[in-house]
């Protein structure tokens, strides 16, 4: 059997899909290839963006039923506080996979900003998107 055609980018009532979503989360990681940058905590932006089936009928009004985005700060922070990562790239893919855990999130795209490191930039960084 085929796979529905769902547009991760749009809530749907049809599809049963809706959106939850951090933006401009504001953190400091240890991340980047260069020495100072393996010992000096830099600012992060991260934005996250997930596509959610919704359960068949009502979800109630209780917390258990639905992706809860302070669960997701709180895995980014987890993957921050394991220590230094290289890529941006990788963390992105980190956040996405830890995301992607939860079956109810058919795709997750994940931005990643360093917004002081290109002077005349407001900032540089990843996006990804990854699905199910």
């Amino acid at each position: 059997m085929k796979k529905p055609m769902i547009s991760h980018h749009v809530a749907s009532a049809a599809s049963g899909l809706r959106h939850v979503f951090v933006r401009d989360l504001d953190l400091m990681a240890l991340i980047g290839i260069y020495e100072h940058e393996k010992t000096d905590p830099q600012r992060i932006i991260v934005n996250i963006d997930l596509s959610v089936m919704e359960g068949e009928g009502p979800q109630g009004d209780d917390i258990g039923h639905v992706v809860s985005y302070e669960i997701v700060v709180k895995k980014v922070e987890q993957i921050i506080a394991e220590g230094h990562i290289n890529l941006v790239e990788t963390l992105c893919e980190k956040i996405a996979a830890a995301c992607l855990r939860d079956k109810r999130v058919v795709a997750a795209r994940v931005r990643v900003e360093k917004p002081d490191i290109i002077k005349n930039a407001r900032s540089v960084g990843v996006e990804i998107e990854r699905q199910r």
